[in-house]
């Protein structure tokens, strides 16, 4: 027995120590609250639905997530936060505590408010904890928070006014607000508003742990008698005497339902007022989900893995309250037992890395997850694309929740009803917005008829494909044709010229052409970051690039060629390490491309790199947004030395394991363990891998393998062992085989517009194609003229053609050449932006007409400054009507022009002016508005002057008032 007891006592520490483990202290929420990582230091739950954190920042692109590192004032502490978004929303229901005289105005206007200075000396946080000291009240502030509930612990100097300041009107546009004072411990209400979610609701309960004095509602900072207020602006105080050092707690339960349903949340929640109880509930919820997976390394880098793995965790957030009833995305209430809804789904970014993850820690979450995109589907129309508070904020490209849910079945995550979700996937398939018409027409999107034509094209094509294996599993072969072919469309933009994806007008390459430049071509990038983007079907992309040694040698050239970007300024471009921008999610996956080359080594190089330049334990520790957890899924994921380059496939590629020992407790009772030995960022190269003690040479491993635990143990190494997983035989497969498609053909010379001739050249990808056209907008077929060679045309003509190999034909192109009045020409006098000229000077007067967006690159934009041009027709002409088009837009800020003026000359020194067109249309108009400014005249004279009125400022009611404005016109008509 002697034996016997000490060796259990060993045991019953051990597991002891196992079960203690504080990793939520290694946790750092400030990193990305600096540069441009846009998250927040607060308290929250794991997908919690409070966010309880402080508000440094109202406004800007860093101000998104209501706090930035900078800062030295904070206004308060609201409710609700977004983690690294790059549009800004939340910041509901917040409070502010203060000493002295009662201001309802925050003071950011410079005037006296209730806001404070505050220093980060002062100030700490780790997961679900946040404290700080309020410098111009003397007072502390501690802050903790449940799933639903925030509490707050404030600690008072002596003073016979102290005061807590509720703030309803924070951040937002109130669209209505109500706060009603229950007795002298509680307020509840409610406050409705419009910024990214177009109609988001918040209900909330507030209980005091001390009985106030007195409380006012403030109405437009006007205190007034009443104990109960509806409103657009509502504010109110609350007062206290306290003495030294003594606290005052609040909870506060919220809602998206009902004030009812806030109360019961809170109740639920925090039924007691034992403030470190509830910060030990969220410390200890948080350690349960870190502890998911466990990690030996150095102290630094198990912060930035926890971090990283917190952060991987915050987003979505639970939606629903404790008795199961949400708001829907029709904004009604609805009541499901059955699932967790949840909300914020960053999708575009979070198909990537975040959702992966999660199928492999938290499978149990992620069914939650697909049955509220079915539910989504079902009461509100349509699958999330970037869903908001139950609402669709129109944000993004692509429809990512299908990836997100064909990567959880084919890897075994089937709990939901698989034929509603195929149903909601063909309707989001089958739209016609968003350049889908077009893209399914085409086979791709032409810039004519949708901005960012490229990058929607490759998104469609790989949420196709994901269709596509569905339609495959489920047996529907006519479905499963149908988008393996539109999983193809990339071939349809890939220029075999320069081996970039380029955008197509009039079935042209669109010119010119850098592919560093941003342009509305692409969606926050340029062609570099876009045009390694066929995950679907990796091994195709080679071929079409000309081989893999094609493919490795245009990686190395990504990783090498200067960072400089050319066009648009676009801040989410960060991060760079030759044109592989981390900072932004299309290049995420692209350092793990070198496995499919046979290259494996320089996928670790890549990795390893990216690992330690790109993270590190600071406020400024990220290099771009955080966006719900997607920078920071990457690292986890990429540090335990696997990535997930296609999710729809069942596995993940091998990169560059930079931890010693990674331990991934699964929810099935496994364990899967990943040991580097010797791994730093030296030794970077894997040198041998064993699973479960056999060799192992690929540098890709099966989800199961992970998902029925074991070992993959790594030696690794400073210098690279060339031979690992470089045969075929050990790579990743990503192809698509069968089916393949015939790339339609493209008019690599004519010009689109032309005054005498015009030669076109028409030529396809593949040599072994044949291309066959008519030139009369007749159908096209094997029966119609064979091209041989270039060919001239004198007169406007209507192209079609498609390309034909073995049998099989391409879609057919259709393109329009015009014939204009020789001799025409345009002066202009006042400089239209460099990114919107639509070509160039005659952009004008070449009589083709802008679509209704300004963002395709065919209206020539004007800021702040008015249009005057000079139209030289070459002759004395009879002239009966004159009129120039214009787009309103003003969410873009662009409007229509005042009025327009139009003047007739012979010389073109002398003008008599022919009539002004005062505009009418409404500015406030939400919808965008093409308009003709039209007059009707009888002249005859050589030279016209246009003359359009610029208003120069955004107007008053405008959310940036005073801002430049733009007017964008596309073609002046004379007829």
């Amino acid at each position: 027995m002697r034996k016997i007891i000490p060796l259990i006592f060993l045991l019953c520490s051990l597991i002891s120590c196992k079960q203690s483990k504080d990793l939520s202290s290694y946790v750092n929420p400030f990193v990305g609250t600096g540069g441009h990582g846009h998250t927040f230091p607060g308290a929250t739950m794991p997908f919690g639905m409070v966010q309880l954190s402080p508000d440094s920042r109202l406004e800007g692109w860093d101000g998104c997530g209501g706090y930035h590192y900078s800062d030295s004032i904070i206004y308060g502490f609201s409710h609700t936060h977004l983690s690294g978004t790059g549009v800004s929303d939340y910041g509901d229901i917040l409070l502010a505590p203060t000493a002295g005289e009662v201001f309802y105005n925050n003071g950011a206007d410079g005037a006296p408010g209730y806001s404070s200075k505050f220093s980060h000396k002062n100030e700490s946080a780790h997961a679900g904890f946040y404290r700080v000291y309020l410098e111009d009240y003397n007072i502390d502030v501690a802050l903790t928070a449940s799933k639903r509930a925030g509490f707050h612990q404030y600690t008072f100097p002596k003073t016979s006014q102290a005061n807590i300041i509720l703030d309803l009107e924070h951040r937002d546009e109130v669209l209505e607000s109500e706060i009603q004072i229950n007795g002298n411990n509680e307020v509840v209400g409610f406050r409705r508003s419009n910024a990214w979610a177009t109609d988001q609701h918040v209900y909330f309960v507030a209980q005091f742990s001390k009985e106030f004095k007195s409380a006012t509602i403030a109405k437009n900072d006007i205190p007034t008698g009443e104990n109960q207020l509806n409103d657009k602006e509502l504010k109110a105080s609350f007062q206290f005497e306290t003495e030294n050092g003594e606290q005052i707690l609040v909870k506060v339960g919220i809602s998206a339902v009902s004030v009812e349903s806030a109360r019961k949340n809170l109740q639920a929640e925090i039924a007691h007022w034992d403030f470190n109880k509830t910060r030990k509930e969220a410390e200890n919820a948080w350690n349960k989900e870190l502890s998911k997976i466990e990690i030996d390394s150095d102290e630094e880098t198990k912060h930035i893995f926890y971090t990283a793995l917190y952060h991987s965790c915050i987003a979505p957030n639970i939606f629903s309250d404790v008795d199961g009833s949400y708001r829907g995305t029709d904004l009604g209430v609805h009541k499901n037992e059955n699932f967790d809804n949840y909300t914020v789904f960053s999708l575009w970014d979070t198909y990537r890395a975040t959702h992966p993850l999660f199928t492999i820690i938290d499978q149990k979450r992620s069914i939650d997850f697909i049955k509220t995109f079915i539910n989504q589907y079902e009461i509100g129309g349509q699958l999330p694309v970037w869903e908001l508070a139950g609402t669709y904020t129109g944000c993004m490209i692509g429809y990512h929740s299908i990836p997100v849910i064909v990567d959880a079945y084919k890897k075994g995550i089937v709990d939901f009803d698989l034929e509603s979700a195929y149903e909601a996937m063909l309707y989001s398939a089958d739209q016609n917005h968003l350049g889908l018409s077009s893209y399914r027409k085409n086979g791709f999107i032409s810039a004519n008829d949708e901005p960012e034509s490229v990058s929607k094209t490759l998104e469609y094509a790989y949420d196709d494909w994901c269709i596509a294996q569905i339609a495959k599993d489920l047996g529907r072969e006519g479905d499963y044709f149908r988008f393996i072919e539109r999983a193809q469309s990339y071939k349809n933009i890939f220029d075999p010229n320069t081996g970039f994806m380029r955008a197509k007008m009039n079935h042209s390459w669109f010119v010119p052409f850098d592919p560093s430049e941003v342009n509305f071509n692409y969606t926050e990038a340029n062609s570099w970051q876009y045009s390694f983007y066929v995950p679907q079907d990796i091994q195709g992309f080679a071929e079409y690039l000309g081989g893999k040694d094609k493919l490795e040698a245009k990686l190395d050239e990504l990783f090498t060629v200067s960072s400089e970007t050319a066009g648009r300024h676009q801040v989410d471009i960060t991060g760079l390490i030759g044109q592989y921008a981390h900072g932004n999610e299309p290049s995420h996956h692209m350092a793990y491309l070198y496995n499919y080359v046979n290259k494996a080594w320089k996928s670790q190089q890549r990795v390893s790199q990216i690992l330690k330049e790109m993270y590190s334990n600071a406020p400024d520790g990220l290099s771009g947004n955080e966006d719900c957890g997607q920078m920071s899924s990457w690292y986890v994921l990429s540090a335990m030395g696997i990535y997930p380059v296609t999710p729809g496939l069942d596995y993940y590629t091998i990169g560059s394991p930079r931890l010693e020992k990674v331990s991934i407790n699964l929810e099935n009772g496994h364990q899967f363990q990943i040991i580097a030995n010797g791994a730093s960022e030296e030794n970077k190269y894997i040198q041998s891998a064993k699973l479960n003690g056999e060799d192992f040479n690929r540098s890709y491993i099966y989800h199961s393998e992970i998902m029925n635990g074991g070992t993959l143990e790594f030696e690794m190494s400073s210098t690279p062992n060339k031979s690992w997983a470089s045969l075929d035989s050990e790579l990743p497969h990503s192809a698509i085989e069968y089916d393949k498609i015939v790339a339609v053909p493209y008019v690599n010379k004519g010009k689109r517009t032309f005054s005498d001739k015009n030669t076109i050249e028409l030529k396809t990808w593949d040599k072994e194609a044949d291309i066959y056209y008519t030139l009369d907008g007749s159908d096209v077929s094997t029966k119609s003229n064979l091209y041989e060679a270039p060919f001239t045309i004198t007169d406007s003509r209507s192209l079609k053609a498609i390309s034909v190999k073995d049998g099989l034909s391409s879609k057919e192109i259709e393109a329009g050449f015009t014939k204009t009045p020789k001799g025409r020409s345009i002066q202009l006098f006042t400089e239209y932006g460099s990114q919107y000229s639509a070509g160039g000077d005659k952009a004008l007067i070449d009589f083709l007409k802008g679509p209704k967006s300004y963002m395709t690159g065919s209206w020539q934009g004007y800021e702040g400054v008015n249009i005057e041009a000079i139209i030289d027709l070459n002759k004395r002409t009879a002239i009966s009507e004159l009129s120039t088009g214009f787009l309103q837009d003003w969410n873009a800020w662009i409007f229509m022009p005042e009025w327009v003026d139009y003047y007739a000359s012979n010389d073109g020194e002398k003008f008599h002016k022919l009539g002004r067109v005062i505009n009418e249309v409404d500015e406030k108009e939400a919808e965008v508005v093409l308009q003709d400014f039209s007059l009707k005249t009888n002249t005859r004279s050589r030279y016209i002057k246009v003359i359009a009125k610029n208003r120069k400022y955004n107007p008053d009611w405008h959310r940036a008032p005073g801002g430049t404005c733009w007017i964008f016109a596309d073609e002046i008509s004379i007829n």
